[in-house]
């Protein structure tokens, strides 16, 4: 099968059996990616014991790099796994998804210099979520129960391209860090990930916003780029108001920058932990 240049991070904290069932979904894409980078936000053992087992018979180079756990520290470790990626186009997810077996391919489609593109997600709810879980069963029925979203769960190519920048829904707050790609140029010249951020939330509309006021543009991945979502109960809130106040901070100046991010990591950066596959081509 032919692998194509575009290198798919994946983040991940503490929820190994949730990574497994991603990381198989990625095994049937119907185009690979060159390579897959687990961007893991200091957790334990037995998410590396995962990666080392999975690796044995995954079809590209599989990397797992890790930080000490100090508190929710993701546009850290997304910085540090962009700068080590080896191919020009950057796919993003969280490792708490399922992906559609032509993920890879929608989004390769819809890359276009000068644009970065923002997918959304089909929720799964918990009786369907903790029946994958426990299978291990990597792939989903478009119309079995369980699902929310039902536009959101077809691969239609022809819409998808159609779609992509006539899409009306711009609204920067509807916009969703786990399905998301980027040219990497794009993501060194605004220094990728705002590291300022230390709780869940907004970080990824605040690199969009620097992405949108440095002169790209937004394309949308409907019909395509599909993804399913496990279930899970909600992240601690109790910061949200910092962290979307960090935001309105990047809208009202117009940013398109960030001091403290991706430009620590480029040049001779080492990760804390990095595995690579047997496999690697």
């Amino acid at each position: 099968m032919k692998t194509f240049s575009s290198s798919l991070i994946i983040s991940t904290y503490n929820w190994p059996e949730a990574l497994r069932l991603c990381l198989l979904s990625v095994k049937e894409q119907s185009v690979l990616p060159g390579e897959v980078i687990v961007a893991d936000d200091g957790s334990t053992a037995q998410t590396a014991e995962l990666i080392e087992a999975i690796r044995q018979t995954f079809p590209v180079k599989l990397i797992h790099i890790w930080q000490e756990d100090e508190g929710f520290r993701l546009s850290k470790i997304r910085n540090k796994a962009i700068a080590i990626c080896s191919y020009d186009y950057v796919i993003q997810i969280d490792g708490d998804l399922l992906l559609h077996r032509h993920f890879i391919k929608d989004h390769l489609a819809l890359r276009k210099r000068g644009t970065f593109v923002a997918g959304s997600r089909v929720l799964m709810n918990k009786q369907l979520s903790d029946k994958l879980v426990h299978l291990q069963k990597p792939s989903v029925a478009i119309f079995q129960s369980g699902l929310t979203n039902i536009c959101n769960r077809f691969s239609i190519r022809w819409l998808s391209r159609y779609m992509a920048d006539r899409y009306r829904n711009q609204d920067i707050y509807t916009l969703r860090g786990c399905n998301m790609a980027f040219w990497k140029e794009d993501l060194v010249r605004v220094n990728g990930y705002n590291e300022v951020f230390h709780a869940w939330g907004r970080e990824d509309n605040e690199i969009a916003v620097r992405l949108l006021n440095s002169g790209l543009k937004k394309r949308a991945i409907k019909f395509g780029g599909v993804v399913f979502h496990i279930f899970h109960p909600e992240a601690d809130r109790t910061r949200f108001r910092e962290t979307d106040g960090l935001l309105l901070d990047s809208m009202l100046h117009k940013s398109v920058y960030c001091t403290q991010g991706l430009n620590q990591y480029l040049g001779g950066f080492a990760p804390v932990v990095q595995i690579e596959s047997a496999l690697a081509v």
